[in-house]
């Protein structure tokens, strides 16, 4: 009997389970240089996802709560100064109290998002988690990270170019996100949409992994340090586990032989 019961709740739960796994989408692995413990972010990468950000995505998102004297950062995109203040005061200006406005500089942020419904993407990188169960624990996590990267990859190649109306809005099909339509069109329609000065291929793949990229070091600007001090850290506690093994031998040496003696 509790044999029967316990077959008809499985068949009984087995839909719903299958409805939730298709509701959370599917997210590919990509390749990116930052991941793993010895990652490092591509200066040149985060430079092109930089130009994509700019000329695509920042007409409805934002990145307030990255500084945009940031990009001359080592480890990050690196630019020279005299372009970051170029860069600075093609964006939109900075509003007043008193109502009048200003060029925008280097000591300040990024604008914030241009529409109420577009989230900002300062940090959708680490706030969005792509993997799901035990792919994204554990030591998975530590040398993959929890997704967010391949979270928004996915969800900019994601979408099949099919279309619905509901309630006089147009959904866009997406096999990454949760649920399987978007209110958000394509951003990424099409190759060829930005042009990149180092020759590098803009189809509409490689320019989401570099907008990807540019958008993970804007959550994690310090990532390279932060792996540089926790590898240092790991050799340091190395040779100090070393030491106090031997130190330990030592004390004991004299003790443990006389022991043997009485034995």
């Amino acid at each position: 009997m509790i044999r029967k019961l316990s077959l008809a709740a499985a068949l009984a739960l087995a839909p719903a389970a299958a409805m939730a796994a298709g509701a959370a989408g599917h997210i590919e692995d990509f390749a990116f240089s930052f991941e793993g413990p010895f990652g490092k972010y591509d200066e040149l990468q985060l430079q092109r996802g930089l130009k994509v950000y700019t000329e695509v995505c920042a007409a409805c998102h934002g990145l307030e709560h990255v500084a945009i004297r940031s990009l001359a950062d080592k480890g990050g995109p690196a630019l020279p100064e005299d372009q970051v203040r170029a860069y600075a005061k093609g964006l939109a200006p900075v509003a007043l109290p008193d109502g009048e406005e200003r060029a925008r500089e280097t000591s300040d942020h990024f604008p914030a998002s241009g529409l109420p419904t577009a989230p900002d993407l300062s940090l959708m990188a680490k706030a969005r988690s792509g993997f799901h169960g035990p792919y994204g624990l554990g030591i998975n996590q530590f040398v993959n990270g929890i997704g967010g990267p391949e979270y928004i990859a996915s969800l900019l190649t994601g979408y099949t170019g099919n279309e619905k109306e509901e309630a006089g809005s147009t959904f866009y099909e997406n096999t990454a996100f949760p649920g399987g339509w978007i209110a958000m069109a394509p951003p990424l329609a099409s190759d060829g949409l930005v042009e990149y000065d180092d020759g590098h291929a803009n189809t509409a793949r490689a320019m989401a992994e570099d907008v990807t990229a540019f958008l993970m070091w804007t959550a994690e600007p310090k990532m390279m340090a932060r792996k540089q001090a926790g590898f240092t850290a790991v050799i340091f506690l190395s040779i100090l586990a070393v030491l106090l093994y031997l130190t330990n031998k030592k004390l004991w040496s004299g003790i443990k032989g006389r022991k043997k003696k009485h034995a």
